[in-house]
Formats: structure tokens, sequence, C-alpha cells
């Protein structure tokens, strides 16, 4: 085998290079091609959404068909997020998740797997965290000092805010002082 001079070697790098930088791209725009599900780039562009909006990174897990972690536009709904996961997976409890709740930065979604409503009724109470997204005003109202006005003004206060990414933000809820705030945080998740 002959020798490559220093010139060859430079021009099949650069189109080793290029063909790498291609298939990377070709990769990343078409969405269906991520392996674990992890479709998020961390670059501040949002020029496609207009002035002023921002994309919200979430976490989808549980009973999809692709777990991971995925960038949708600001104002997506918890649907949105699972059919970018790749939709339910086959046995997953459809309606124990609010699809139509509104996403918010940080966000986890867990779809729970077959039998989990049915299981958390048996046992009289939710069996793990109540996933602050999604919570109905009847889960926040079995939350240990929570009544039924403060479960509703939790709701109105998530409602307002487009959806909540942190526990700490319903500090800010009228009626919620330093020890109630301490059971939420062992209640709730983002």
């Amino acid at each position: 085998m002959p020798e490559l001079s220093r010139s060859q070697l430079l021009i099949y790098a650069a189109i080793a290079v290029a063909v790498l930088f291609i298939g990377a791209r070709w990769i990343r725009s078409s969405g269906s091609g991520s392996a674990g599900g992890t479709e998020v780039s961390f670059a501040a562009d949002s020029s496609h959404e207009g002035a002023g909006t921002r994309d919200v990174v979430v976490h989808v897990a549980g009973d999809v068909r692709r777990p991971g972690v995925y960038r949708l536009p600001a104002g997506s709904r918890v649907t949105d997020a699972i059919r970018r996961a790749g939709g339910f997976a086959g046995g997953a409890n459809q309606d124990a998740i609010n699809l139509a709740a509104r996403l918010s930065d940080g966000q986890q979604v867990v779809v729970p797997g077959p039998g989990t409503a049915a299981a958390s009724s048996a046992a009289g109470g939710q069996t793990g965290p109540i996933s602050l997204g999604s919570a109905t005003v009847e889960q926040l109202d079995g939350i240990e000092g929570i009544g039924p006005v403060t479960a509703q003004k939790i709701m109105e206060f998530r409602d307002q805010h487009g959806g909540l990414s942190s526990i700490n933000q319903l500090d800010e809820v009228d009626g919620i002082g330093p020890s109630t705030m301490e059971t939420l945080r062992a209640a709730l998740q983002p």
C-alpha cells in the first residue's frame, strides 16, 4: 500500500469531518432517530418560536415508548410530551394522567403503568409522590394539611403561571406556611 502525502491526509480528514457533521445534523433533524429519547440541545435558539417565547425542557418517564428528556415549545401540554416520547407503551394507564395540563420547564411527566390507579385507590391513597404538574384538586386535598380551599388555590396558582417548575413556588400561595411546605415537599414532585 503506497504512503499518503500530507495533503492527501488533510483532504481525507476534511471529508470525514464533513460526513460526520452532515450525519449528526440528519440524526438531530429526524426526530424519531433518537436511541434513548434524549432530544435536548441546550442552545438558546428559539427563532422559530418568535420573540419573547422560550422552550420548555421536560423529562418523560414511565410507561412510554421512548422515555427521555425533550425540548418542546412553550405552552405545550402533557399530551405533546407523551407524543414526542413515542406515545404510550402497551400497558400505560392513560386515564391516570392529565393530558391537558400545561408543561413547565424542568417538569417530569410520569406515565403510570397498568393497574397503578387501582392499586393506589385500593390502598386508600397515592402510593408515591404526586406530580405537581398533573395533580387534581382531589389529590391535593388528600395531602395532610391541605384542605379543599387550599387545593383549589394551588390549582389556580398553577394555571395562572402556566405550570410550576418547583415545589418551592407554592410558598407564594396564600394559606401555605413553612410547616405545610415541608409536607408538600414530601408529597409532591415537580
